[in-house]
Order: C-alpha cells, then sequence, then structure tokens
C-alpha cells in the first residue's frame, strides 16, 4: 500500500515490522557470507593450489621410484580413506568406540559442536543418533539458556552490591538526611544494572577459559598457542571443523586428569559462547530496528515534505499492536524489545541499557517478580533466553490473541 500522494509503497500496511526485520536481517546475512566467501576465497585458494600441486608430484616420484602405476596408487589410498571413515588413521590413536571414546562422541553431539573425527559407520548406529540427538541437542540448548539466566542472576546481584557500596562509600563522612529508604523494584537512586555490563562480563569469562585451556592445549597435545586458541573458538562456538581435535592420542601424561579438565573447559567454553552469543544476537536486533527506523523514516519524510512522521507505522520498529485496540502510550503501550535507540543513545554505552535485558537486570537485582497470574508481555527475556525465549513469548503472544 503506497503513501497518500506517492508511490513510493511506504504506507502503514505495507510490510509489518516483523517481516521487514527478517527481511533486512536475511539481506544483512547475505552480504556478510557474500563478503565473507571472498575473503576466504583470496586468502586459502592460492594455499589449496600449492598443496595439490606438491601431492601431485610426492605421488608421481613415489610411483617412479617404487614402479607403480598411477592407478595402483590411488586405488590404495581409497582404499586407506574408506579405513580412516571408521577410526583408522596413521599414527597409533585411542579407540574410537570404547566407552571412553563414545562418551566424548556423544558429548560432540548434544552439544552440537560435531568434529566429524568419529561417526557412527552402521545402519543401527546412524538411526540411533537421529532420535538420541533430537532429543540431546534440545535438552542441551535448553541447559544453556538455564545457565545463561543465572549467569544473569549472579550478575545483576554483584553490581547491584558494586553500586551500593560505591553509594556507601560516597555518604560516608556526611551528615544522615532523614531515615534510609529500601530501594524498590526501580533500584537504589534510579540505578539500573546495564547489558553492556554482561557482554563485557562474558567476554572476560570467554577469553580466561580460552587462554587457560589453550595453555593446557600447547603443553598436552603439542599445537602452537596460537591453534590452541583456534581450536577453543571453533569448539566453544560448537563449529566443529575436526582439523584439530583434542584428546586423541591413545596415551597421555596424567591421562585421566587431562580428559576431565578437557570435558570441563569444553563445557564451560560452550556455556560463556553461547551466553555471549545471545547478548551480542541482541545489539544486532537493536542495530536492525535502527536501521529500519532511518530507512522508514527517511523515505516518510521524502514524502511528507520533511515534516515530522507520526510515530505509529508498521515497518517502524516502535510500533506495537494493542490488544485492544487502544492507542499506543509513551511509557507502557509499546514492548522493550521493540524499542528504538538512536545512534547517539546507542553509542553511549556506559549510559544506555538494553531493553530486551534491562528489566530482567533490574527486578532480578531488586528482587521483585512478575506477578502471578500475569503474562508478562513486556519483555522479551521474561520467558527464557536466547532461542528458547523468542519461541517461548510468540506463542504466549499467538495464544493470547485468541
Amino acid at each position: 500500500m503506497a503513501c497518500r500522494g506517492c508511490g513510493c509503497g511506504c504506507g502503514p500496511g505495507h510490510l509489518s515490522e516483523d517481516n521487514a526485520r527478517f527481511l533486512l536481517l536475511a539481506a544483512l546475512i547475505a552480504l556478510y557470507l557474500l563478503g565473507g566467501a571472498a575473503v576466504f576465497s583470496a586468502l586459502e585458494l592460492a594455499h589449496e593450489r600449492q598443496a595439490k600441486q606438491r601431492w601431485e608430484e610426492r605421488l608421481a616420484d613415489f610411483g617412479r621410484r617404487h614402479n607403480l602405476s598411477r592407478g595402483e596408487l590411488r586405488g590404495f589410498l581409497r582404499h586407506y580413506e574408506e579405513a580412516a571413515e571408521a577410526g583408522v588413521r596413521v599414527d597409533h590413536t585411542r579407540p574410537r568406540w570404547d566407552f571412553t571414546g563414545a562418551f566424548y562422541f556423544v558429548g560432540t553431539v548434544v552439544s552440537t559442536i560435531g568434529f566429524g573425527m568419529t561417526t557412527p559407520a552402521t545402519v543401527g548406529g546412524k538411526i540411533f543418533l537421529i532420535f538420541y540427538g533430537l532429543l540431546g541437542c534440545a535438552s542441551t540448548i535448553l541447559f544453556f539458556n538455564l545457565f545463561l539466566e543465572r549467569l544473569i542472576t549472579v550478575i545483576a546481584h554483584v553490581t547491584k552490591c558494586c553500586q551500593q557500596q560505591q553509594q556507601r562509600l560516597r555518604r560516608e563522612g556526611a551528615p544522615p538526611r532523614g531515615s534510609p529508604k529500601s530501594p524498590g523494584c526501580g533500584g537504589a537512586a534510579g540505578w539500573k544494572p546495564s547489558v553492556y555490563y554482561v557482554m563485557l562480563i562474558l567476554c572476560l569469562a570467554s577469553l580466561l577459559v580460552s587462554g587457560c585451556a589453550s595453555a593446557m592445549y600447547t603443553c598436552i597435545e603439542g599445537w602452537s598457542y596460537f591453534d590452541s586458541l583456534y581450536f577453543c573458538f571453533v569448539a566453544f562456538s560448537t563449529i566443529g571443523f575436526g582439523d584439530l581435535v583434542s584428546s586423541q592420542h591413545a596415551v597421555y601424561e596424567s591421562q585421566g586428569l587431562y580428559r576431565v579438565a578437557n570435558f570441563a573447559f569444553i563445557l564451560m567454553g560452550v556455556c560463556c559462547i553461547y551466553s555471549l552469543f545471545n547478548v551480542i544476537s541482541i545489539l544486532i536486533k537493536q542495530s536492525v530496528n535502527w536501521i529500519l527506523q532511518k530507512l522508514d523514516g527517511g523515505c516518510c519524510g521524502r514524502c511528507r515534505g520533511g515534516h515530522p512522521r507520526a510515530r505509529r507505522n508498521a515497518v517502524t520498529p516502535g510500533h506495537v499492536r494493542s490488544g485492544g485496540g487502544g492507542t499506543e502510550g509513551e511509557a507502557g503501550g509499546r514492548r522493550p524489545s521493540e524499542e528504538v535507540v538512536s545512534m547517539k543513545d546507542f553509542l553511549a554505552a556506559n549510559k544506555v541499557s538494553l531493553a530486551v535485558l534491562q528489566k530482567q537486570l533490574s527486578e532480578t537485582a531488586n528482587g521483585c517478580h512478575p506477578q502471578a497470574g500475569t503474562q508478562p508481555q513486556d519483555s522479551e527475556f521474561s520467558g527464557g533466553v536466547g532461542a528458547f525465549a523468542i519461541m517461548n513469548n510468540r506463542l504466549a503472544e499467538t495464544s493470547g490473541d485468541r
């Protein structure tokens, strides 16, 4: 539906806010993929061609020295590739499917890392993996979400205690001014714990875990420290390429202790990186909302001759559907998850708290909880974190509209 008086097609009924955000994010991801492909192709293609050329020269030289044809050599290598799929390697490695090896495998399955070094070869194993992974991955994602909730609870309480301690130190030596008041749900002196504290603490925790784990892998696995850091990111982010995999040798010094430490580091690292990804995704969503506001505001500004546009528009992230058809309120009519931060506020990291996490941080820090029997519609964080929260709140919204 076009704006009145022009044909730009940016009217209120043209595109819903959720669809506009989805399409914009899809376009940005597509551009991100294209840019990443161009960079990696420029960095890696020449090395791949050189490695292939060196291999062909070595293969031809080996065939001449041992009087073997190219076909015989390739047939032998194909047999080795088939054996490698079952876990056979040139170097002596631990059994892949003893109990400890199988436990390591199922850990990579439910955590969605999937290194690919060990895979089921039998039909029964592949069928069992489908059902086992379905329930295991779902349970682990729920665990990661609950971990992030607990982590936010701890951060909120710690930041509140630090803020109260700073206020207490500033008040020392000053004469008392009336009886002290206990802070309510709004926090002492209007204080609110910043979302950026959560991101900063998660970044530091991820760096600490990765740094300690890399030092251990450098000493025990014999990797360089950079390769160890690379492995930590690939494993903790659940990308799991499989080019480097820990705990694969048959024998280690202090083998039992190392395997326990390896499992603990991977578990802590995955939890920290997963939580960090969730917080960063909120920042990305706020950036997408700001881009939508600028695009929609610029278009409608041209359509209306530069006059200020009304805030109520289907494409603008500030728009909210009212359940009873009422008007939008300045403070309570919008869900905070749909508030837009301006670029000036977006850059003022020390003064801005993003609305998606802000409400839960404040309530957690001050011990406030939603009243029983009410469905909190104003916080995307009220029903969990991450993808679990999005689905939970979306189901609550759609069921409430019926």
